[in-house]
């Protein structure tokens, strides 16, 4: 059966758990490769990491060219006992799909790759253009072996993307109600304050860095990093921790330690919003205050994809079938749109979110279906 739900409980029954396959692609592999798809099963490998399974399935040779995007992979299911129906058995009860990933985002797939069969049905088995799949497992994880790289692979092929659409659960309450079309970057970091070790009774013989690094988070986190731009909320940048590692009571520690992150608009780059911090921590700290931060790697970078005529057939398919207008957002985290950004203009539109992660992930079956056909009048309007 390749309808929407079938497909969604065949996914699910398999354990895809970061960074293990379990058999998810091999269940897409054989539906698409029975309608015709040219399919590459792709494994990337980083030193550190394990390998990580990806496909890319495509039918057709010309423009437009437009990609479904998605992770097959998923979170841990925590403690099974405790979930209504088995976390990767994919059941369906009071008209509602159980199972890990259900939401985030087999059932994503599971409808692209059902409205995808369904349009080639009516149009001979052909597209008037090209459809393509980009489906990666390590998106739940640090995001090294996947869509980062898969994306350039193709690229090395001679082939371009003209759109994509990623099925994140992009809805917050209702199928319908949000369409993300960009998200804010992310960048850590954690602030060392150098002081000198010493006796609490010998203040004088000590230098704390605790009061220090006290003054240099209130520093840091009250002036307002921007004031938000045309599509994006104002950045903004949160202390998540302080240490000093110390656990004697009479003892004035040699340093402190603050970890923060900042998630930021398309106001900056990751390079200026260094040198931003930085000389905000350089005059915080005046002359007395030895600080330093240091930063962690970071692939999350700011995109937006600007309203448009795709953005405009999105919300008509939307409509269409839901009778909601959605809104068009750059809320949330970070997603595997990042990677596609700098390829094509990318939206993301998927299931509602509200249960992703959580312990009875599901998702209502007419969902599924009500997706599939928005998916379905995507792909009309984007072929005529």
């Amino acid at each position: 059966m390749n309808d929407a739900v079938s497909i969604t409980r065949d996914l699910i029954r398999c354990p895809s758990v970061t960074p293990a396959d379990a058999g998810a692609l091999d269940v897409l592999e054989n539906i698409l490769k029975a309608s015709g798809f040219e399919i590459h099963r792709v494994t990337f490998s980083e030193p550190g990491t394990a390998d990580v399974d990806n496909l890319y399935a495509r039918i057709g040779t010309s423009a437009p060219h437009i990609t479904f995007a998605g992770h097959t992979d998923v979170v841990p299911p925590g403690d099974e006992a405790a979930w209504s129906h088995g976390a990767f058995s994919g059941e369906i009860k009071d008209g509602f799909v159980y199972g890990r990933g259900a939401v985030d985002m087999k059932g994503g797939i599971a409808c692209s790759v059902a409205a995808v069969l369904e349009y080639l049905a009516a149009n001979d088995g052909k597209p008037r253009g090209s459809i393509s799949f980009l489906i990666t497992g390590d998106e739940e994880a640090i995001s090294v072996n996947g869509t980062v790289k898969l994306l350039p692979w193709v690229a090395a092929r001679g082939e371009s993307f003209d759109h994509c659409v990623l099925g994140e659960p992009s809805n917050v309450e209702e199928l319908g109600d949000c369409i993300k079309i960009g998200r804010r970057g992310s960048l850590s970091g954690t602030l060392y304050v150098d002081g000198l070790q010493g006796h609490v009774a010998y203040p004088h013989r000590a230098a704390n860095p605790v009061p220090d690094i006290s003054r240099l988070v209130v520093a840091l986190s009250d002036e307002p990093l921007d004031h938000g731009s045309a599509q994006f909320q104002p950045s903004n940048l949160e202390f998540t921790s302080i240490d000093v590692g110390n656990t004697a009571s009479n003892v004035i520690p040699g340093q402190a330690r603050a970890k923060f992150n900042i998630r930021f608009n398309d106001n900056h780059t990751q390079e200026t919003l260094r040198a931003l911090v930085e000389a905000r921590l350089t005059k915080a700290c005046g002359n007395r205050i030895r600080a330093r931060i240091e930063w962690e790697y970071s692939n999350s970078n700011v995109f937006v994809t600007k309203p448009g005529p795709f953005t405009d057939l999105a919300v008509s398919a939307i409509e269409q079938i839901t009778g909601r207008k959605p809104e068009l957002s750059t809320s949330g985290g970070t997603s595997d749109a990042r990677f596609i950004s700098s390829y094509c203009p990318v939206i993301e539109f998927g299931l509602v979110g509200q249960t992703m992660h959580q312990i009875d992930e599901r998702t209502p079956v007419s969902d599924l279906e009500k997706l599939t056909k928005i998916y379905r009048g995507v792909l009309d309007r984007y072929f005529g």
